[in-house]
């Protein structure tokens, strides 16, 4: 049985012991964010070197017979359904990650989870391992011990969230190194291809890419749903979440590792697409008008970044197809700037 309260702000839903704290404009956000990646989704699949009517698009999706199913259904579908994963799986990523953190800088990609996987993915392929099926588990695991080192070094009788952020941002220098260094070490052409696929770049990615992807979010669901309840806690400042029975090393743990593996795996699909976990997150919570980044939200924003931001990075400076990392750079740049400019603004009390 089921039963819902209305708080200022929020809906209590109870299902038998369990209760669900909804924010009422986080599921307006929702609604709008999906309506605004249906329309993105739709113009993915119609713009391309020749155009595909609207109305052919939904006939080849609803799996009717269309003259345009090959183009469509065979080309753009799989490269659309790659995207559309990786941005949420950076979505949620950052979102978790700077809810853990409490600090919006800490993304995947600025502290190092993502150059982890990409220095583990470049040390495979300089070493002759370039099949799509093995590169996301080596992904995973070069982010993983990213993740580690920085959670050792950060670890000072407790996780301090500047500290965190800061040897994470150390640690994401010295792969990025490292990631300079295989590539000079390897073949010429593997090379050219690492180079490429460190961009960011959805350019041949399908189904084969897809698969791990979308068995790892359906595998880490539960642990979403736990992490959508258990993150409220975090918000609290430390003495009051400890006095609540909050155990706050466990859960930033848990957190902080479904946000990396996330980054990992997306990172192994489709290369190190910068800026999307920074971004995707913080426009969420803005929209949304939350103090945390909604998890919704967040993957829904960050699905709507990578497919917009591909859409134009085949079609702006056509015939010449650019990685898609290439714009979500151009945007998450100068962002990232401002982020730092307002930190030390507001901290040394000037703003």
């Amino acid at each position: 049985m089921s039963t819902t309260t209305r708080a200022a702000g929020y809906t209590v839903v109870r299902a038998g012991r369990g209760s669900f704290l909804v924010h009422r404009r986080a599921v307006v956000a929702a609604v709008v964010l999906a309506a605004a990646l249906a329309v993105a989704v739709v113009a993915s699949l119609c713009v391309g070197e020749s155009f595909v009517s609207p109305t052919e698009v939904v006939r080849v999706l609803l799996g009717q017979p269309s003259p345009d199913e090959l183009v469509v259904g065979t080309l753009r579908l799989p490269r659309l359904v790659t995207g559309l994963l990786v941005g949420v799986a950076f979505g949620l990523s950052g979102a978790l990650i700077q809810t853990m953190a409490r600090n919006p800088l800490a993304s995947p990609d600025v502290i190092g989870v993502t150059h982890g996987a990409g220095a583990a993915t470049v040390a495979a392929m300089t070493f002759g391992i370039t099949s799509y099926t093995a590169l996301p588990y080596v992904s995973v695991g070069g982010g993983l011990t990213a993740a580690a080192l920085v959670y050792v070094f950060a670890w000072r009788k407790g996780l301090s969230a500047s500290r965190f952020v800061l040897i994470g941002i150390g640690i994401s220098v010295a792969l990025g190194s490292l990631s300079r260094l295989f590539l000079t070490k390897g073949d010429y052409l593997v090379a050219q291809q690492a180079k490429v696929w460190l961009t960011g770049s959805l350019n041949g990615r399908g189904y084969d890419q897809a698969a791990p992807l979308a068995t790892a979010l359906l595998l880490l669901l539960v642990p979403l749903l736990w992490a959508a309840r258990a993150r409220r806690g975090v918000s609290l400042d430390d003495d009051t979440a400890t006095a609540l029975g909050v155990r706050l090393d466990r859960v930033r743990l848990g957190l902080s590792g479904l946000g990396v593996v996330l980054a990992s795996v997306a990172t192994g699909a489709a290369g190190p697409v910068d800026f999307v976990a920074l971004l995707a997150p913080q426009i969420a919570r803005r929209v949304a008008r939350t103090e945390q980044p909604p998890l919704l939200c967040s993957a829904l924003t960050g699905a709507l970044v990578v497919v917009t931001a591909d859409l134009l990075a085949r079609r702006l400076f056509s015939p010449t197809e650019l990685p898609v990392g290439v714009f979500t750079a151009l945007v998450g740049a100068p962002y990232l700037m401002w982020l730092l400019i307002r930190t030390r603004s507001r901290s040394g009390g000037t703003a």
